[in-house]
């Protein structure tokens, strides 16, 4: 039965449903405290300001956009360590992770490097209001350091969601995250300012640690560190996890061996995703540039948006990873019709969980919007922006969970084609022309965006019911 929209509200196969969400929910909630993560970071920066809201925002998305090529690793060590895991050739799961490692630290090494020496010329070119500008090399520069841990641990992610053990991923991530979070609060407000910020959160003992000595306050530099440290005590995590019997012995991960085969299999997975997001994360970055050309209000106010938006978008790409799993194993067993009814289950998951959220955000935006800033003027927008991204939900569950789909059977360069052409031909020239030049102001950038997300979604569609994935051998 081919996937069809219509259907989708009807449960197409209990077992299958099931397998779904067993492997999705730890995913979600280890996405869900990365969220919190985030969601915490601009909580606490933006207690500092306006400006320094927009300067993290803007210097997170630049070091985001370096760190989103691993995202194509991490979907080439999945796809391959399902698919291996289907045909029940279980050590080259371990090959999978080794080239993984191997392809993340020659990518990850050099552009850590120069991000942390070349971070004033790396901003120079997407802000330039003084104060804001200094703030964001503030972060950026130390946060490029973290580079190297982020992109380790997203092929640990995949190699673990790839061979159905997401609990793995669950627990690292929470431990990490919680860590972040607490190293965020002494080191962006110091000792003095620590005290009061868990007092004001009813949480007061928590403080105690950081008044063992006087430390200073460092402001967005406090949160870049922060999330160094954090990034690199997940990989160190991920990789203690590996001398698990169940996961040492059966996929035998610490051979020396590196199959090249394997590894070019990975390579050609790897490039197009991981250049598409390269090439969307920097379409982001502009966005954010004509967001900010608009008005350092519009600034703040679109990076508390999306980073709320991250909260819908974590649990469906949670539902997401469990579908290129299983989509990877039952292609891996000659079991294409279980596949297809995985995108089904996934899909009709991915629309519940999305849709109740946008429904969320349509009807108490205000709310939400007011646990992130007490500046009436950058909350008024925001409000706007976010009952907007709230109307786009339900058509980003279908796409984002197709998009998954079809990396989890190989197809990594269709969905990178057609988002890349979407961004750059239509969302980011839309943005400029209608938001700056034509003097529409925030609004139109927002609109834009939901219909760049509704012609990915369709075009997902479309790809997924020619049902020619089916057919690609890993």
């Amino acid at each position: 039965m081919a996937f069809r929209l219509r259907t989708l509200p009807a449960q197409r196969d209990e077992q299958i449903s099931a397998e779904v969400k067993k492997l999705a929910l730890p995913v979600i909630f280890s996405n869900i405290s990365r969220t919190l993560m985030s969601v915490v970071d601009v909580m606490m920066v933006g207690r500092l300001g306006a400006h320094a809201l927009a300067a993290t925002g803007m210097g997170s998305m630049v070091v985001w956009t370096a760190i989103s090529f691993a995202i194509g690793l991490r979907t080439a060590t999945q796809t391959v360590s399902s698919r291996r895991l289907g045909q029940k050739r279980y050590h080259e799961c371990g090959v999978a992770l080794r080239n993984g490692q191997l392809l993340a630290m020659v990518f990850a090494v050099p552009v850590s490097i120069i991000g942390f020496f070349n971070a004033d010329r790396i901003i120079s070119l997407v802000l330039d209001e003084p104060t804001i500008v200094n703030l964001a090399v503030d972060y950026v520069s130390v946060a490029f350091l973290s580079v190297v841990f982020a992109t380790s641990g997203f092929v640990f992610q995949g190699f673990f969601t790839g061979v159905e053990r997401t609990k793995i991923h669950m627990q690292v991530t929470i431990a990490s995250n919680m860590l972040n979070v607490y190293l965020n609060a002494g080191m962006i407000y110091g000792t003095e300012g620590v005290g009061k910020f868990f007092n004001d959160l009813g949480l007061s003992k928590l403080g105690l640690l950081w008044t063992w000595v006087d430390f200073p306050a460092l402001g967005v530099r406090g949160a870049a560190i922060a999330t160094v440290i954090s990034s690199a005590f997940m990989m160190a995590c991920y990789f203690i996890m590996l001398f698990k019997k169940e996961i040492n012995t059966r996929f035998n991960v610490f051979s020396p061996h590196l199959d090249i085969p394997t590894l070019v299999r990975q390579i050609k997975l790897t490039l197009p995703q991981g250049i598409q997001e390269v090439v969307t994360m920097t379409g982001y970055v502009i966005f954010y540039k004509i967001v900010g050309i608009i008005g350092v209000i519009e600034l703040a106010a679109t990076e508390i948006v999306f980073t709320i938006l991250q909260t819908s978008f974590m649990p469906a790409a949670g539902i997401g990873q469990a579908c290129a799993t299983l989509v990877g194993k039952y292609l891996g067993e000659k079991s294409p019709d279980k596949a297809e009814t995985s995108i089904h289950e996934s899909a009709r998951w991915s629309l519940l969980v999305m849709g109740s959220v946008g429904i969320v955000f349509i009807v108490f935006p205000e709310t939400i919007i007011q646990l992130f800033t007490n500046e009436y003027a950058v909350a008024n927008i925001g409000v706007t922006g976010l009952r907007l991204a709230g109307l786009v939900q339900f058509v980003d569950a279908i796409g984002m969970t197709l998009w998954f789909a079809l990396s989890g059977a190989g197809n990594t360069l269709f969905p990178s084609l057609v988002e890349s052409f979407l961004v750059w031909c239509f969302f980011l020239p839309g943005s400029y022309f209608f938001g700056v030049v034509f003097g529409y102001g925030f609004l139109a950038p927002w609109i834009f965006f939901g219909t760049y997300i509704s012609l990915f979604a369709a075009a997902m569609v479309w790809k997924v019911q020619r049902e020619d994935w089916k057919e690609i051998e890993i």
